[in-house]
């Protein structure tokens, strides 16, 4: 599994920033956040909506303040602190205080399933982490994928581990120039379909390869 793009972090960085309201949107869409695009596009602007609910408004707003997270912070590292810092930006207002960047400590229930994640333990989601990241055989590509399928199935935070997920592996994406992992609309429903048979089965094999194939942005600046 090969990275699809080869672009410098600067050109990454420009072409995430040009299409970042719709990567919020369809974010946002995957997490049943019910907005459109022309919403999300004026409350990223700073703008009102009368109609949509104020949970709504400040989960687009806490989508923009991680994305910029991730794109104006190339230095930081992909470690646990990371995914905490961003579950605590995406999860800010959404949850209460004290589960902010915390594993969770109570059961969730994944819908479509009766499947239910293990509690995480801090320590176990570090070592899986490491050796995620040091696949010396495997591109970059195919281990961002691999994170945000495992981070998704362990359901370390109380509420938005899909977003916390797609921004984690995202930055390892944008960070070595790999294009910008985003699910479009019309694919959502396939997406949730082999999701929910990988929960089940703990095997990723063919969830990866479709989001390989079908959900991952770029633009190849650097042919001739």
């Amino acid at each position: 599994m090969q990275d699809k793009y080869n672009l410098t972090r600067e050109q990454n960085v420009f072409i995430a920033k040009r299409n970042i309201v719709d990567y919020i949107w369809k974010s946002a869409n995957l997490e049943g956040i019910a907005v459109t695009y022309p919403e999300t596009q004026t409350i990223y602007d700073g703008g009102v909506i009368n109609g949509l609910t104020v949970d709504s408004i400040i989960a687009i707003n806490n989508l923009k303040y991680a994305w910029q997270f991730i794109l104006e912070n190339p230095d930081i590292e992909y470690d646990y602190n990371t995914l905490c810092h961003i579950h605590k930006l995406v999860a800010d207002k959404l949850v209460l205080e004290q589960n902010l960047g915390k594993i969770r400590t109570t059961p969730v229930n994944i819908g479509g399933t009766k499947w239910q994640p293990q509690f995480p333990i801090e320590s176990q989601i570090k070592e899986e982490l490491d050796s995620l990241l040091n696949q010396k055989e495997k591109s970059k590509t195919e281990i961002a994928i691999e994170i945000m399928l495992s981070l998704m199935r362990r359901q370390i935070f109380i509420d938005g581990n899909k977003r916390v997920a797609m921004l984690f592996a995202n930055k390892i994406m944008i960070d070595n120039g790999c294009g910008i992992i985003t699910i479009s609309q019309d694919s959502q429903s396939v997406f949730y379909e082999k999701l929910i048979k990988y929960y089940e089965s703990g095997e990723m094999i063919d969830l990866k390869q479709w989001i390989y194939d079908n959900c991952i942005d770029g633009i190849n600046l650097n042919e001739n």
